[in-house]
């Protein structure tokens, strides 16, 4: 198939997805209007659109029309969605990603638009039952939209011992950690993480919190370790390279996410699952599709440091447990969310959509 994407070249999420397909020996264009920072992908053909919305939709339309591919697939479904349904290439997939029809579809000056590309779109993917429920809201047939997960890459995330380098790069040999991986951003309430600390140490004293991300918060937070005084057993250590996360995983003791929302189950959830690990995680979106409380790891309140901390508190104290949690999250990943598998439904898809073809 020769497949064109429409898909940021900063995502590290719509990277993975087309260098499936490229590695399956597909015709490869990807279109994005950031640029390109992910690694190259062999035998894929980039384009960097640059300019205002208006001249894009004409340049973008021009461009596809060129390549003449077989499926346009857009990413998102706000502006690359948008101008994927006004290049009048079908058919059309779109994958909408959660705050695009959770947050503007809502907006009255974005709403329209992400509306427009909904209806236009030959088919839609998303990763949660609860993002398709707010789709057919929105008026797009159940029939067009089919759940498929962005799915974890099972080789690169799995269990293993230790990672001694990293453990002695953080000199923290004799602690016990906590991992997050959510960017510094107010969705993600990385507040209450670190409100939670105090209690923690009062109980774990040799505890250590890594906080792996970048945004906007991190002064603010930053900030707020050192008035709450546990500086120094937390370090903010940026954004980490997606090939490092398995080894700061596997260093890791717990997992922690404590999002105010999410689309499907978060990526940095899934991978810490895949690597063995226990999670604890706030009750927002599907997240208690994936996660049962207390049987393969904690789904708590938003907002409540009380209870995240009892909970970190819990695993650091029963480590049995917390092991019997990871192997079983490991298996869920396996089963349900595996990178391979999911790929495997969208090839599926596109081959079904192009033998019904009537476009």
């Amino acid at each position: 198939m020769k497949i064109c994407f429409l898909a940021g070249g900063d995502s590290i999420h719509s990277y993975k997805w087309i260098r499936y397909f490229s590695d399956r020996g597909h015709e490869i264009h990807w279109v994005s209007l950031v640029p390109f920072t992910q690694k190259k992908i062999q035998n894929a053909k980039l384009y960097l659109i640059k300019g205002n919305l208006i001249l894009n939709i004409f340049r973008v339309r021009a461009l596809i029309k060129k390549i003449k591919p077989d499926i346009l697939h857009a990413h998102y479904a706000g502006l690359n969605g948008l101008l994927g349904a006004l290049s009048g290439l079908h058919p059309l997939v779109l994958t909408a990603w959660g705050s695009d029809v959770l947050l503007a579809a809502r907006s009255k000056i974005k709403g329209p638009f992400v509306k427009y590309a909904l209806k236009k779109a030959d088919l839609i993917t998303c990763d949660a039952e609860h993002m398709k429920e707010v789709m057919i809201k929105l008026g797009v047939n159940n029939s067009k939209i089919k759940i498929i997960n962005f799915g974890i890459d099972t080789k690169e995330f799995y269990p293993n011992s230790k990672d001694e380098i990293v453990i002695k790069n953080l000199g923290v040999s004799d602690y016990k950690i906590i991992i997050s991986l959510r960017s510094l951003e107010p969705v993600y309430d990385l507040e209450t993480l670190l409100r939670a600390m105090p209690s923690v140490l009062k109980e774990v004293p040799k505890t250590y919190l890594i906080i792996a991300g970048e945004g906007s918060q991190e002064k603010e937070l930053r900030k707020l370790a050192g008035d709450l005084i546990i500086t120094k057993n937390i370090r903010f250590i940026g954004w980490i390279p997606n090939e490092e996360l398995p080894k700061y995983l596997r260093a890791a003791d717990v997992y922690v996410s404590t999002s105010l929302s999410d689309g499907g189950i978060a990526a940095s959830t899934a991978e810490a699952m895949a690597c063995g690990l226990p999670v604890i995680i706030t009750d927002v979106a599907d997240n208690k599709k994936w996660v049962r409380d207390g049987e393969n790891g904690f789904v708590i309140p938003i907002k409540n440091p009380k209870i995240l901390a009892e909970r970190i508190i819990y695993f650091f104290k029963n480590k049995n447990i917390g092991k019997k949690f990871g192997e079983v999250n490991r298996k869920i990943i396996e089963e349900k969310n595996s990178y391979y598998k999911e790929m495997e439904k969208v090839e599926e898809t596109y081959t079904r959509l192009l033998e019904a073809s009537t476009f």
